[in-house]
């Protein structure tokens, strides 16, 4: 009875709209360096889960909390309050800038879509509903317990019996208004750019200008400073520094919808409403330029047209006929031309590095500053951008460039499996290892030392090696040319939790170099135990390979009879 009370374009149009929000919500991951059984939805899901458990971690402190029924003193209060929001805001801006090629339709879609008997404002509308279904997703799991436990703390003291139901669509309200604020202003500086910038110049520039995104968003979050007391909120030196943070604009939202105002949160809380409005204004009017001036040229002209000077000069360049050149020069080329990859690389490596710089200006760190030799504060940053460099490519490697064409590695493969396995090793030393060590003797001449200089080189080349070695103990496979099938390998999780569970060893293995350099002695002999560990690693990783007969391109076998899943 209610379908016939429908207009017949309604129903088109919801019919349409339902089949493209759940086609374009799955794009935000690359469906083509999935495996054939890879499930999108299921990677979705591993992410929501790790939200889930993170705000399920933090909400331990909560019945301790509530047992006294005593409001927790202001400073605490603001500083879980800001912890949640800023969270809130980094995770929803980091699912926006992720999501960066995702905004707008591309060439595929219109070619595809564009013959097709639909209108632009279904495709608009159900772009923009799967844009903003990812943060959406990310910020309701990251607050799937925390948002129910943590409102029970924050209405204590209040001052009404009933504050609880002012609390809780208080912060929730607070923490999508938060990182809608983000999405929006991630989008309107994406539709700035593409509306003031020529396709083709916007395009080059589009990987450049994520990067940068996600490096201020890390940046801010971990290396951002503290004001979580009502005396430093409203100090005047403070201002000026917290017209420039929005999680705290955010934290004096939540406190005037929460009934708790104090006169140092009042314009922040302007500033909050303000933002917001401008950032939807924003958002709104870069994203209908875009889509109804950008739209014919995505149709009428190509991706990326290769420049004059590449035309004119090349720039292209070569390692040599052999099977290690030929498979570096390929993971080279990958990096530098595609997009994906390299935003993958610039993520793990710029999160990794200004996790560092956070640690590293500590006092915990600081306190093991001072000894005879290098700073042990710079020994510690070499450890890790060594090891951050090696294992990001790692995982970085695992997802192919195109899929489609791994083709040429099958048809062209006529020598042992293990062979591959030894070039693929030395790619990883030439593009991980080298440009590392590059960067650490280009630091290290400032008037230190030279042959403690050397000798942490030569111990930084030997760790490199190590994690090389560690890495490939399991990857019987050519780089960036197999298929990706989530949830197998975890390997994103490995990283995080190898980067989070090393940070205090590797602060303590930073602390025993610096005394091994100081004393020509152990210096030798704890070169000779890195050689002797990386020779040892190296024989197994080798013997590894030598047992595969074949090289793995499919994550999963291919069945003998393939399912259309007609059904779904």
């Amino acid at each position: 009875m209610l379908g016939q009370l429908i207009p017949p374009s309604w129903n088109r149009f919801i019919f349409q709209f339902r089949v493209l929000y759940r086609v374009f919500l799955l794009r935000v991951i690359d469906l083509e360096v999935l495996s054939s059984d890879g499930d999108p939805s299921r990677l979705m899901g591993q992410f929501a889960s790790v939200f889930a458990t993170l705000s399920f971690f933090c909400t331990f402190p909560v019945p301790f909390l509530i047992v006294g029924r005593r409001p927790i003193p202001v400073p605490a209060a603001y500083m879980f309050e800001h912890f949640f929001i800023e969270t809130t805001m980094s995770i929803a801006g980091l699912m926006a800038v992720l999501s960066w090629d995702s905004a707008f339709p591309d060439r595929r879609d219109m070619l595809v879509l564009g013959p097709l008997p639909m209108r632009s404002s279904t495709l608009f509308f159900s772009k923009i509903a799967a844009l903003f279904a990812a943060p959406a997703l990310a910020i309701l799991s990251f607050n799937l317990f925390t948002g129910f436990g943590w409102p029970l703390v924050f209405a204590v003291g209040v001052g009404s019996q009933f504050s609880l139901l002012r609390t809780l669509p208080a912060y929730w309200f607070t923490v999508f208004a938060a990182g809608a604020f983000l999405v929006f202003t991630v989008l309107a500086l994406q539709g700035l750019a593409a509306n003031l910038l020529p396709r083709q110049i916007f395009l080059r520039l589009s990987a450049i200008l994520q990067a940068a995104a996600l490096c201020l968003l890390l940046s801010a979050y971990f290396l951002g400073p503290s004001f979580n007391s009502p005396a430093a909120l409203a100090a005047p030196q403070n201002q000026r520094t917290l017209q420039w943070l929005p999680a705290y604009w955010f934290l004096g939202l939540f406190n005037q919808l929460n009934g708790s105002m104090r006169p140092e949160l009042a314009p922040l809380a302007h500033h909050a409403w303000i933002a917001l409005a401008l950032s939807a204004l924003g958002a709104l009017t870069a994203l209908l330029l875009s889509y109804f001036r950008m739209l014919p040229r995505i149709v009428e002209q190509p991706d990326i047209l290769p420049s004059a000077r590449t035309r004119s000069f090349g720039l292209g360049f070569s390692l040599g006929t052999s099977l290690a050149g030929v498979i570096t020069l390929f993971s080279l080329r990958t990096l530098l031309r595609s997009r994906q990859h390299r935003m993958i690389l610039s993520f793990y490596v710029g999160i990794g590095l200004t996790i560092i710089l956070g640690f590293i200006d500590t006092k915990f760190v600081q306190a093991g500053a001072l000894h005879p030799g290098l700073n042990t504060t710079f020994l510690l940053a070499s450890v890790l951008t060594v090891s951050l460099t090696v294992l990001a490519l790692r995982v970085v490697i695992a997802i192919p460039i195109t899929l489609r064409a791994n083709w040429i590695f099958r048809v062209t493969q006529v020598r042992q499996a293990h062979r591959y396995h030894r070039a693929v090793r030395v790619s990883l030393l030439l593009i991980g290892v080298a440009p590392a060590l590059l960067a650490l003797s280009t630091a290290l001449f400032q008037g230190d030392p030279p042959p403690q200089i050397a000798g942490h080189l030569i111990t930084m080349a030997l760790l490199g090696i190590l994690i090389v070695e560690l890495c490939l103990l399991t990857f019987q496979k050519i780089s960036f040319a197999c298929s990706y099938l989530p949830g197998k390998a975890n390997l994103h999780f490995v990283f995080w939790a190898a980067l989070f569970a090393s940070i205090y060893w590797l602060k303590q293995a930073a602390d025993f170099e610096g005394r091994m350099l100081a004393n020509p002695r152990s210096f030798a002999l704890m070169v000779a135990v890195l050689a002797v560990a990386a020779i040892l690693l190296h024989v197994v990783t080798s013997l590894r390979a030598r047992q595969s007969t074949q090289l793995i391109f499919e994550e999963d076998l291919l069945p003998e009879i393939v399912s259309l899943k007609l059904n779904q």
